[in-house]
């Protein structure tokens, strides 16, 4: 299990947690033969969620969202502790997760997302990829607000003549509870498996045959470091490249007679 960090300048792994089965956690001669240490127990991957992400934010990492698959989606332990750090989510979750809809009914999110009139769905790039913009129609269902903070349903739905569905739970700040934020926080998740598998193919993630708990720590620590180094030299070219374009820009662009345009290179 990874927690990546994402944003608009790149994105990267930060921290890594071993997920033991439960049979595993109880077979003392596997552990053993693993070397697996004694205090170590079993944990849901939720919880070890948490655990990451209680490390970043201890860390000082500067976080506004958390996205994650249904895994950590349908977890409600989960979605309990980001809300109490007002900590938004975009997390996915099962088509059978249920929402309380005006009626006071419980339905599932599958027949509400089936039910909702054509005008409720709205095209919008969740970011680009590497074929281009990734297009799909999404609605917003609102759901609760309280003390500023908003709890709602966000469905995704393919473009193609065959629909295929996707739907999150999402916890915002009221004013941001908008469909083009809480798309691109959704979108990131994109990013991040782009990341993880840049991870793989630069920096050989998932190239190890280890047999002990350490040796499996170690080798994906080093991976991790080497990408991260990767994604800020990156970012660092990248920006580089912006202001030569910047500079480049300047000096070849006309001089500016009108006033007009003047006054506006001023502001």
């Amino acid at each position: 299990m990874f927690l990546c960090y994402a944003s608009d300048k790149g994105a990267a792994l930060v921290d890594r947690e071993l997920y033991l089965p439960e049979e595993w956690a109880a077979d003392s001669e596997r552990r053993r033969a693993a070397a697996v240490p004694e205090e170590t127990e079993f944990a849901t991957k939720p919880e070890l969620a948490r655990r990451m992400i209680e490390r970043a934010l201890k860390a000082g990492a500067l976080c506004s969202w958390v996205a994650a698959d249904e895994v950590y989606g349908n977890n409600s332990k989960l979605r309990q502790w980001l809300e109490e750090r007002r900590l938004g989510y975009v997390l996915a979750i099962a088509s059978d997760q249920r929402m309380r809809w005006p009626d006071h009914q419980q339905r599932r999110v599958d027949t509400i997302a089936q039910s909702l009139p054509n005008q409720a769905w709205e095209r919008v790039s969740a970011g680009s990829g590497s074929k281009g913009e990734r297009l799909y129609d999404w609605a917003l269902i609102q759901g609760w607000q309280e003390d500023g903070w908003s709890h709602g349903l966000l469905v995704r739905r393919s473009i193609e003549e065959q629909h295929e569905h996707a739907y999150y739970w999402f916890y915002a700040p009221t004013c941001k509870a908008k469909l083009e934020v809480l798309v691109r926080v959704a979108g990131q998740r994109w990013q991040i498996e782009q990341a993880f598998q840049a991870a793989k193919g630069e920096c050989g993630l998932d190239h190890y045959e280890v047999r002990h708990w350490q040796g499996w720590y170690r080798h994906i620590t080093l991976a991790m470091l080497a990408h991260a180094v990767l994604a800020i030299l990156r970012a660092r070219g990248e920006k580089n490249s912006r202001r030569a374009g910047a500079a480049q820009r300047t000096r070849t662009a006309p001089p500016t007679h009108s006033p007009s345009l003047a006054r506006m290179a001023r502001r």
